[in-house]
């Protein structure tokens, strides 16, 4: 099987496009042809390369989890540290790729979204870095469960917007954003930060993310001189999960699963698993698979995590779905909060809650495995920043 390339529209298959205003398809268009251009481009690869290198702290390790591997008893557990990246996740290794692009094509504003807050910290972060404006938009119900992300962003000089309609969380911050693009288009540039949104986001996206799956490859070769049995990865737009997938999707053998937010459970409608769902829709800019109600209206989400907390999943995702190339599950909230701990107490790092998830999946099914397996997990995150909201959630739920 080839690795999935979008059309020159963008779609995988059936599946993603650019379904946005008319004011928005040129500077979709000007993006479009100038990442092309970059994409073949060596001098702008060494640039993103040194800084990856030098300003992010790439390559990360992948670290053998011993007492992980040894207390749940089967596979060979490997975790991929992206939380040890600057700024303690992996979305900043797409905001480098896309401040660089910004910077080439003449752009002194940046805007973004963000949920849990991580891409809007690595956002603010190359902006200050490099000396642009920054403006980040995120829902008001996320800046409380995500306030240290909030300050940190605003001690980097960003602005950030807090988004008071409907839900207040991911998917208004995107629409937010999107009005501000509209309206501001000569002079700003949307790093949109996961593998979401029209063409060329979701491939432009992967692409800075594979550097993940690109290293993991390498190193989990070099240590164990064969490929992984699976790779497990949390999912919510899914760019820490493509872009540890991606490098490895011609290796048929290698199981790819990605794991979505059950929230309070699939039965009452509270969670944010869109394939658990099984419905097709079109949001902010893509079609893809969305959670929505039986009138076609996009669906209220719930998760623990606000990383994960969002209708739609990225287009190339529901692609590998289809093909049946990867599968998907689902942890509710409380497995998640218990994958927390048991990383956290049996290996000293405290995942972010997003994280949580994969290692939940794996502490849930790990009978599925035998020792002569080999699983690489990718750690998306640090856990920093949830650790002032799990604790309200554990006294809630010791309080009940």
């Amino acid at each position: 099987m080839k690795p999935t390339q979008p059309d020159s529209h963008g779609h995988f298959g059936d599946y993603g496009g650019m379904f946005v205003p008319e004011t928005l398809m040129e500077p979709l268009n000007e993006l479009t042809r100038v990442y092309k251009e970059v994409r073949k481009d060596p001098e702008f690869k060494k640039e993103l390369q040194y800084y990856l290198r030098e300003y992010v702290g790439r390559p990360t390790p992948l670290y053998f989890a011993e007492r992980l591997t040894r207390k749940l008893g089967t596979a060979k557990i490997y975790l991929k540290r992206e939380d040890l990246c600057h700024t303690g996740a992996h979305k900043i290794n797409n905001s480098m790729g896309q401040i660089l692009l910004a910077k080439r094509m003449g752009k002194k504003r940046i805007i973004a979204e963000t949920g849990a807050g991580q891409h809007g910290v690595a956002t603010a972060t190359v902006c200050a870095m490099f000396g642009l404006e920054c403006v980040v938009y995120m829902g008001k119900v996320d800046m409380e469960r995500q306030s240290l992300n909030v300050f940190r962003m605003e001690s980097l000089g960003a602005t950030v917007v807090p988004v008071t309609v409907g839900q207040q969380t991911l998917k208004e911050a995107v629409n937010e954003a999107m009005r501000d693009w509209v309206t501001n288009i000569r002079s700003t540039h949307y790093i949109l930060g996961s593998a979401l949104g029209a063409h060329p986001y979701p491939m432009m996206v992967r692409d800075f993310q594979s550097v993940i799956g690109r290293e993991a490859r390498k190193q989990i070769l070099k240590a164990e001189g064969r490929l992984p049995t699976a790779l497990i990865a949390c999912v919510g737009g899914g760019s820490n999960s493509i872009g540890l997938f991606h490098p490895f999707i011609k290796d048929e053998g290698v199981r790819m699963i990605g794991v979505e937010a059950g929230g309070l459970g699939i039965a009452g409608g509270m969670h944010a698993a869109r394939f658990a769902q099984d419905k097709i829709g079109i949001l902010q800019g893509t079609k893809t698979y969305v959670l929505q109600d039986n009138d076609g209206q996009i669906a209220l989400t719930h998760s623990i995590s606000a990383g994960l907390d969002y209708a739609a999943v990225g287009p190339e995702h529901s692609l590998l779905r289809d093909l049946g190339r990867s599968e998907y599950s689902y942890v509710t909230d409380v497995e998640a909060v218990d994958g927390f701990d048991k990383l956290s107490q049996w290996e000293g790092i405290l995942p972010a809650l997003e994280s949580s998830h994969a290692i939940a999946w794996i502490i849930k099914n790990a009978a599925e495995f035998t020792s002569d397996d080999l699983i690489i997990i990718n750690v998306s995150g640090r856990g920093d920043k949830d650790v002032m909201q799990l604790a309200e959630w554990k006294a809630k739920q010791a309080a009940e």
